[in-house]
């Protein structure tokens, strides 16, 4: 029989390397940033993530729930977790004077709406708050006809059945009028793709129509590029639907996935993904990426995605890489090695194809990048040539479940975090970022400012 009578181990990364002591707040964000709700990952389930999120939710402060929530929906361009956060603060009487803003700030699709109340009365139906009231009542009036039409399902809970429970009014006349037809079944099918699919007609008829119309989205337009070779849509009308996408809320890696569909469309794919750079100021002098692929990147970010954490950070150094004007690629796993200077989906395959996906030496590959002295201790890992590089900004793309001591950077530095893991390594002397949008990008540009001196 096992000994349940021992000492607990906290405080480590799940790698074995001691994890830093941080704040509650802190504590939410590593749990929040990258996090699709009650989905698994290599080292916790979705359970218990979502069970940390809740417990954290009744001890940071309120203030700063309320911002993170907003900063998860809107720069993070997660769905779930915000709503999720906002029915935690529902419950607690200090937090929830922020609840109305935070779901009228939140709450960007009809579905979300129904979404919320089904997280609402997850464990028990019971009466909404007044202040969950006055922020889906201020939510729904957001949304035209075109919009309630096109997420009006027949689900558990139904966009009416928010509408009769929040009490919402109208802004004007023609609002009052899409309100009732919604009431009373009669609103006009939108057109939509899945519409437009179901009634029938030739798909190829379908997608051409809708394309030359731009009735489609970036991800409807990205998740679809397979089905419009299927039915033999003509290439012109797909370029040009990727040319003028826009695409500031589609998440880096999505493209990624979408090239794997169509590798044929690849190169304009690829321009779209990078066109939201086109106009970012560069950061000046040098940096050096340093991308984690070790075997617990691998993980699938959802039980139905293709895409893995090592997929998320690839499409968030394919976009450092653009606003660089002097930058060094590195991955590290077992080792640390070099990748060639590639941009775009090259750069993607260079980083996966780079070294074998095993161990996470995220200390021992620091250590070479400056040429720092190997620490005391078991764990530590030295292995390869040291490069004495003295890069102006260090930014690495980690689960930070490292297994030996990570040291000080020399330098300015970034840790960013692309998991929703309990315990990490990359706080103190460095900057630590949670996420995988190109918020992260905005987020350096905003700590360095205008000007970086270059470390001596």
């Amino acid at each position: 029989m096992a000994r349940l009578n021992k000492k607990k181990k906290t405080g480590y990364t799940y790698e074995g390397s001691k994890a830093a002591h941080i704040s509650p707040e802190s504590r939410l964000r590593r749990s929040v940033m990258a996090c699709m709700l009650w989905e698994d990952e290599f080292y916790e389930d979705g359970m218990t993530i979502a069970d940390r999120i809740v417990s954290l939710v009744g001890k940071a402060d309120p203030f700063h729930v309320a911002n993170m929530t907003s900063a998860a929906r809107n720069q993070m361009k997660l769905r779930h977790v915000p709503l999720l956060m906002t029915r935690e603060m529902a419950r607690l009487p200090e937090h929830k004077k922020y609840v109305a803003d935070t779901l009228a700030d939140i709450i960007q699709r009809p579905d979300e709406l129904a979404e919320f109340l089904a997280i609402y009365w997850k464990n028990k139906r019971e009466p909404l708050g007044a202040q969950v009231k006055k922020g889906l009542a201020r939510a729904f009036t957001k949304f035209d006809a075109y919009q309630l039409s096109k997420y009006n399902r027949k689900s558990s809970v139904k966009l009416k059945d928010v509408l009769f429970l929040c009490h919402a009014k109208p802004r004007d006349k023609e609002q009052e009028a899409v309100w009732k037809q919604l009431i009373d079944g009669t609103l006009k099918p939108p057109d939509t793709w899945e519409v437009g699919l179901s009634s029938g007609k030739s798909k190829k008829a379908v997608w051409e129509r809708l394309l030359a119309k731009k009735k489609l989205g970036a991800m409807a337009v990205l998740r679809n590029l397979r089905n419009f070779q299927e039915a033999g849509v003509k290439e012109k009308l797909v370029i040009d639907a990727l040319k003028t996408m826009k695409s500031s809320k589609v998440l880096p890696f999505r493209f990624i996935a979408a090239a794997r569909y169509a590798p044929c469309l690849e190169k304009h794919i690829e321009k779209a993904m990078l066109n939201c750079l086109d106009r970012k100021k560069k950061l000046t002098g040098h940096t050096v990426l340093l991308i984690d692929v070790s075997g617990s990147m691998e993980e699938s970010v959802s039980r139905k995605s293709e895409m893995s954490r090592l997929d998320a950070a690839a499409g968030i150094a394919i976009m450092a890489r653009e606003i660089c004007k002097k930058v060094d690629v590195f991955t590290f796993s077992e080792h640390l090695v070099r990748v060639p200077a590639r941009r775009g989906f090259a750069l993607r395959d260079a980083i996966v194809n780079s070294q074998p996906h095993v161990c996470t030496y995220l200390g021992g590959a620091v250590r070479n990048i400056y040429g720092l002295k190997k620490d005391a201790g078991k764990n530590n890992r030295h292995s390869g040539k040291p490069y004495n590089l003295r890069p102006d900004r260090l930014i690495v793309f980690t689960d930070e479940q490292s297994h030996d001591p990570v040291p000080d950077p020399a330098g300015r530095a970034f840790m960013v975090n692309v998991a929703s893991a309990k315990n990490g390594v990359g706080y103190g002397s460095w900057f630590h970022i949670d996420g995988w949008s190109e918020a992260v990008i905005d987020y350096i540009r905003e700590v360095e400012g205008e000007r970086l001196p270059c470390v001596r």
